[in-house]
């Protein structure tokens, strides 16, 4: 799950994490008062979408007295504004972080991330901060430096030091960086995050180290533990099928192609995906039903991806070992006379009880062309759809 940068700076101060003075406005008075409560000779007007890449896009703007916060908001509330990372449709600014300008004396980059090589979290740090982190881990790779923590004591004060001390932060400032690096990590372990990501993290004028950009995101199996962190979802930044999905305990994941997939099993989700693509398709949709899924959560996932305009195909491809062939059959019937079946299905059913699926589908009334295997499946399914 992911949450706004102004949504993660609050949880960094909570654990004595340095940020700047700010807070979220919704319209542009709001802006403006709060603006004004900061009473910074410079204040920082920024969109506040879940993409990276929104100084570049113009998200991100100066306001040096308060009529040009007020320029500023009434430009960016509203706008939709397209990064590297929203797609070519971009993301409509809804609120802004009004925040107080400081002194930057020099940019770093900082992360905690797991590291699946290893199974254990990795903290990194660059002394080139405020750009992508991948493009100098494909120029200069050596500029980004690595500590890997003993789950059993964590990350210690002398591998924090050491960091700072690799990254160039100043002599003088190194303790302060450390505690920085301390406080980070116990939010990132506490809060259960996938990834804590300080880019840039700065060293101002008057010898603080602040976090000038945060972006924080948690594990989503982790959330039944933190509430207070659900409560901090916008829904308006999720992608509406995915929400509905959500809510019947699906695992679905938009695309851009135009065949919509509808599997049992991560791994096979995957190797459907890929095998579409093999034979010249795109994919619409990841769609895991899980393995113990009823009639109804079958039917929620055929409804949703029906109601993808881009769809033009469906394959539906299931191995019943725990998830029952004919409990597939029966739910994508039932949505299919729910909603009416306008584009090719192809369906193909191996396992548990699957000459009963099989017999469900042939005696359903409905378009249905049967595959014998994944590959014959996939084939069927791009030639129909091209």
């Amino acid at each position: 799950m992911n949450i706004h940068e102004y949504q993660g700076k609050e949880i960094l101060r909570q654990f004595g994490v340095a940020v700047p003075r700010g807070k979220v406005a919704f319209t542009v008075d709001e802006a403006v008062e709060v603006a004004r409560e900061l009473g910074s000779p410079v204040v920082v007007v920024k969109a506040q979408i879940h993409a990276g890449g929104r100084g570049k896009a113009g998200g991100v703007k100066i306001a040096r007295n308060l009529d040009e916060v007020r320029k500023h908001a009434s430009e960016l509330l509203g706008k939709v504004l397209v990064t590297h990372q929203t797609g070519p449709e971009g993301k409509e600014v809804k609120r802004l972080l009004i925040e107080e300008g400081c002194d930057i004396r020099k940019e770093y980059y900082i992360g905690i991330v797991v590291d699946r090589a290893s199974g254990r979290v990795v903290v990194m740090g660059s002394e080139e901060g405020g750009t992508e982190i991948e493009e100098v881990a494909a120029r200069s790779p050596e500029k980004i430096i690595r500590e890997t923590v003993d789950p059993a004591v964590g990350l210690l004060p002398f591998q924090a030091r050491r960091l700072a001390y690799a990254i160039n932060i100043p002599k003088e400032l190194v303790n302060k960086a450390a505690d920085f690096l301390m406080g980070l990590y116990r939010v990132f372990v506490e809060k259960d995050c996938s990834l804590a990501e300080i880019n840039p993290l700065v060293v101002t004028g008057s010898g603080d180290v602040i976090a000038l950009d945060a972006k924080l995101n948690f594990d989503d199996n982790a959330l039944f533990r933190h509430p207070e962190i659900l409560e901090l979802r916008d829904l308006d930044e999720e992608d509406e099928k995915e929400i509905q999905a959500s809510k019947f305990g699906l695992s679905y994941i938009a695309l851009d192609g135009n065949i919509g997939c509808m599997v049992n099993g991560a791994g096979l989700a995957m190797a459907t995906m890929d095998i579409i693509k093999h034979y010249g398709g795109e994919p619409a949709n990841f769609l895991d039903v899980g393995g113990g899924a009823s009639k109804e959560k079958v039917t929620e996932a055929f409804k949703i991806i029906l109601a993808d305009p881009n769809v033009k195909g469906i394959f539906v491809n299931i191995f019943g070992g725990i998830m029952r062939c004919d409990v597939i059959a029966e739910g994508v019937v039932a949505a299919a006379r729910e909603i009416g079946l306008d584009r090719p299905l192809v369906v193909r059913l191996e396992g548990t009880n699957v000459e009963l699926g099989k017999k469900i589908l042939n005696e359903s009334g409905l378009k249905i062309v049967a595959a014998d295997s994944m590959a014959d499946g996939a084939q069927k399914i791009v030639s129909l759809v091209q």
